[in-house]
């Protein structure tokens, strides 16, 4: 009767083990095809800028962020390493989490039309310290060979 308990016990424990090891797998996979290594909308400036803000600042993927910048800045950019490194040194904004990334609507459509370069104005706004933040930048963008939108500068602050 012992015997039948300890033999049930360790066939339970193999059985739970390896749902478990299954399970752990399983979102493994899944949380890995989830994250995308890439900015896939890129034929929308503001889109682009908006994007590669959120890659700083809340997804804190500096890869994913130099994927839409010209070689210069993408180059820039993988020096520093970490994203906080990036938030801190070259724009000078540390979040925790950026809870708002927008940007300014006001006539990108019509420089969007006629030129292969525009200036995007961004509004972020997050947690630092427990303190909301609120801080506007800007970025100039160009567009590739491609007709793709990347961005080429991050703009001194004109406030």
């Amino acid at each position: 009767m012992l015997r039948d308990i300890i033999v049930n016990l360790l066939i339970n424990n193999q059985f739970m083990y390896k749902t478990l090891a299954l399970v752990l797998i399983s979102l493994l996979f899944l949380s890995a095809c989830n994250r995308e290594k890439t900015i896939a909308e890129i034929d929308n400036p503001k889109l682009v800028a908006i994007a590669f803000f959120e890659a700083i600042y809340n997804e804190k993927d500096i890869n994913k962020a130099a994927s839409v910048c010209s070689p210069k800045l993408a180059r820039l950019l993988l020096h520093y390493k970490t994203s906080q490194s990036v938030a801190r040194h070259m724009f000078n904004l540390s979040f925790e989490k950026a809870t708002l990334i927008s940007s300014d609507d006001s006539g990108v459509k019509i420089r969007e039309r006629f030129k292969e370069r525009t200036v995007v104005t961004i509004y972020l706004e997050g947690l630092y310290d427990e303190n909301i933040l609120k801080d506007i930048k800007r970025l100039s963008l160009i567009q590739n060979d491609d007709d793709q939108w990347v961005v080429d500068e991050i703009l001194k602050d004109p406030f």
